[in-house]
């Protein structure tokens, strides 16, 4: 039977490998639903290792299966750039101009193909089956607002699953930490895209017109009021606006002003209330003579970590590894689209710690990078996280 310890010796082996494989997806990034060369990477790499593997999955996203059982365990990976021009001065950068691998999905990847490999010399003996999804665009959403984690699970990759687990690199914790949370670890990311209408005149005459700008100044207010006098405060909740835009000199009064902003939550209740009290503060317009048009862009849900998961993964650290390399942290209200497959099936995702140096290198920043020494480490916690799920 393949134990912990022969996967960790593995996955340590395999270590150069990874390197090299994140390195070359690095130099050539791809963004959402663009993932054409990445892609054939993978599927290429996983032939070779005796995978049954579907291409364009979800547009440009890979699912691949090996193994048979009774249980079926899903690991994710994501493949997606972002639109971000890099600055490091390594030898491996990017060579397309304005885009990078600026969040990690090129070590995800890397990881995760390092685990097909340790799987694959070991078929016989996993005790189920193994399911593995390269998936596209999970940073962005397509013109229909649906994002690579979303189309997969719609086209059937979930289906069968038992568990499904990922992880995430973090450039801001220390190398080799893991952070496994159980419960919400993400927020449902929505966008908003508003407009207050008024009637322009010359700024000379306010009282000929309706002020859109004025009646902004008390639109803003209402809508920070939501999370301090409308939604309980013992629930995670929040609106930022991001962008206001309106008039284009300084001696007229505009017809319109929009402003956009995003909407995050954890609870599908608190969700719904923040926009129903999104629309009740546009509505303070109508007091001022004005009017508001609101459009709601529903994002990813929240992702919740399956306790009885996140419980399995962090006695996996603690038993192989020791307790000092498990960290606290505190939820956040970042997005992230693994949350269409924990709503399909009981699942989590960790964070594998790995601050290159003193630099700050925060996620989609232009000089982003990654302590590549950790991706045995993560392979080796994705294969056994997952034999230990199959084994029940």
């Amino acid at each position: 039977m393949l134990d912990h310890r022969d996967v960790i010796a593995q996955a340590h082996a395999l270590q150069a490998k990874i390197v090299a494989w994140r390195r070359d997806i690095h130099r050539h990034p791809e963004l959402g639903f663009e993932e054409i060369r990445t892609a054939n990477l993978v599927a290429s790499t996983l032939r070779e290792l005796g995978y049954e593997v579907r291409t364009g999955v979800g547009k440009t996203g890979i699912v691949a299966a090996i193994g048979h059982g009774a249980r079926t365990v899903a690991l994710r990976a994501d493949m997606d750039a972002l639109p971000v021009h890099e600055l490091n001065t390594t030898d491996f950068i990017s060579q397309v101009p304005g885009k990078m691998h600026a969040c990690g999905h090129d070590a995800h990847t890397a990881m995760l193909l390092g685990a097909a490999h340790i799987f694959a010399a070991h078929q016989a003996q996993l005790p189920g089956e193994i399911r593995l999804f390269f998936q596209p665009c999970e940073e962005t959403n397509d013109i229909e607002g649906k994002s690579g984690g979303q189309r997969m699970v719609e086209e059937g990759a979930m289906n069968g699953v038992d568990n499904v687990i990922a992880l995430h690199v973090a450039s801001d914790l220390p190398a080799g930490k893991v952070v496994v949370e159980d419960g919400y670890i993400s927020a449902a990311a929505d966008t908003f895209h508003a407009s207050i209408k008024g009637i322009g005149v010359h700024a000379a005459h306010p009282d000929k017109g309706v002020d859109p700008i004025f009646i902004l100044a008390q639109v803003i207010n209402a809508i920070h009021g939501i999370r301090a006098r409308r939604i309980d405060p013992t629930k995670a909740a929040l609106i930022s606006i991001g962008s206001v835009h309106g008039g284009v000199a300084e001696n007229v009064i505009p017809d319109e002003v929009k402003l956009t902003g995003t909407i995050r939550s954890y609870e599908e209740a608190i969700r719904q209330q923040l926009w129903a009290e999104l629309e009740s503060a546009l509505a303070v317009a109508r007091a001022f003579g004005g009017d508001f048009e609101l459009n709601i862009i529903k994002g990813c849900p929240s992702v919740y970590n399956d306790p009885t998961v996140a419980a399995q993964l962090r006695d996996l650290v603690t038993k192989e590894y020791n307790a000092d390399m498990l960290l606290p942290d505190e939820p956040g209200m970042g997005g992230e689209d693994f949350s269409f497959m924990t709503r399909a099936a009981p699942g989590a995702m960790f964070l594998l710690g790995a601050k290159l140096d003193a630099v700050n290198r925060p996620h989609h920043s232009p000089i982003f990078d990654l302590d590549e020494s950790v991706f045995h480490t993560g392979t080796a916690l994705l294969v056994n996280g997952a034999l230990d799920l199959l084994r029940g």
